[in-house]
């Protein structure tokens, strides 16, 4: 169950406010001072009705729902101070002033970029949708209320060089150095959020038994190496796991996870931390960037830029865009076939480069 937007306290029913947002931008920093108490309101009761919709019946991840929380929590301080205090009384005026408050702070929180608005929009447009299905609200005051449409920014995708001399980086004489080849070949091998790799217990991973490449052995008995992986709102989806990220996995398995597991208290958990206990993403960006500095890659690097690059090179490769869809745990081609545009700009620029009449 999610928890509440606003935990109510005991009577006199006043209750902190959620930190406010961080600042975005150069030169801005997050106020540390808490807000002063206000009352609780019946919107601050429905909201909390919706956040428990979104995370139990929706199945929204917690990250997602965390990020619900903080857009929501700022909505309700804005609503408050216009003096709304049930769902029927706010406006399309309200709304809409929101809106703007996002983009220049006038509400006294951060400005945000068009990204984050446009999230937090979504998760207003949302709320409302639900309050005038479940009768809360006779109308939808944020139905023609759209978000600030951002650019469409192209996924950055690094060279399969660049990705294998990141990964042959990574040193194998320790544990933790087994693991760390282990987590990154994993990330390549499935184009897996980092979050869902972190999220990995051993039980989620099933490697071939027989043959040394990740594939069956002379009996055929033994299928490739696959990965369950739970994504958005955990759906769940089975990836197959190339040869060399069986490998990895399988060395980092047989002689590195014993030895931090031994540190710990017993998780199920695959990737291990140093004291035993399960890796954070936090760990696992550092793990990467490590490994890209030790391979003199200058730019840019986080595992997301692994997805992106797994993406990228499958459907050079001549993967089918759906098949990337499915691989990826995309609900919808359309985010899928931006990756799409990347591969189209690589193909312009041989055609250019090679055709003798592309250029004159």
């Amino acid at each position: 169950m999610a928890e509440p937007l606003i935990a109510e306290p005991a009577a006199p029913a006043r209750h902190p406010e959620p930190a406010p947002q961080e600042a975005s931008g150069p030169g801005k920093t997050a106020a540390t001072a808490q807000p002063p108490a206000r009352p609780l309101t019946a919107i601050d009761r429905a909201m909390t009705d919706y956040l428990q919709h979104m995370g139990v019946e929706r199945g929204l991840a917690a990250n997602t729902l965390s990020a619900y929380r903080r857009d929501l929590a700022r909505y309700a301080r804005h609503l408050a101070h216009t003096g709304r205090q049930r769902p029927d009384e706010i406006t399309r005026h309200d709304v809409t002033g929101f809106v703007q408050a996002l983009s220049d702070g006038s509400d006294g929180g951060s400005t945000l970029g068009i990204r984050s608005a446009a999230r937090t929009v979504v998760a207003v447009r949302g709320l409302h949708k639900f309050w005038a299905l479940e009768g809360v609200t006779p109308t939808d005051p944020a139905s023609d209320v759209h978000p600030p449409m951002p650019g469409k920014r192209l996924p950055k995708a690094i060279s399969v060089d660049e990705v294998t001399r990141i990964l042959e980086a990574v040193g194998t004489d320790t544990a933790t150095g087994l693991r760390d080849r282990a987590l990154l070949e994993f990330l390549y091998s499935t184009g897996a959020r980092i979050s869902e790799a972190v999220g990995l217990d051993v039980d989620d991973i099933s490697l071939p038994t027989a043959g040394q490449d990740g594939d069956a052995g002379q009996d055929g008995d033994a299928g490739p190496a696959v990965v369950r992986l739970f994504g958005k709102g955990s759906k769940e989806r089975l990836v197959p796991l190339g040869s060399f990220g069986a490998r990895a996995l399988d060395a980092y398995l047989v002689r590195g996870r014993p030895l931090l597991s031994g540190k710990g208290k017993g998780t199920p958990a695959l990737f291990l931390n140093a004291r035993g206990g399960r890796i954070s993403r936090q760990s696992a960006w550092t793990i990467l960037k490590t490994a890209a500095e030790k391979a003199n890659i200058t730019k840019d690097v986080s595992p997301h830029t692994l997805r992106h690059s797994f993406a990228t090179h499958l459907l050079e490769g001549g993967a089918d865009v759906r098949v990337v869809q499915e691989l990826l745990g995309h609900a919808s081609v359309t985010t899928t076939q931006v990756y799409t545009l990347v591969t189209a700009d690589t193909l312009r620029e041989i055609y250019a480069a090679a055709h003798p009449r592309a250029l004159g």
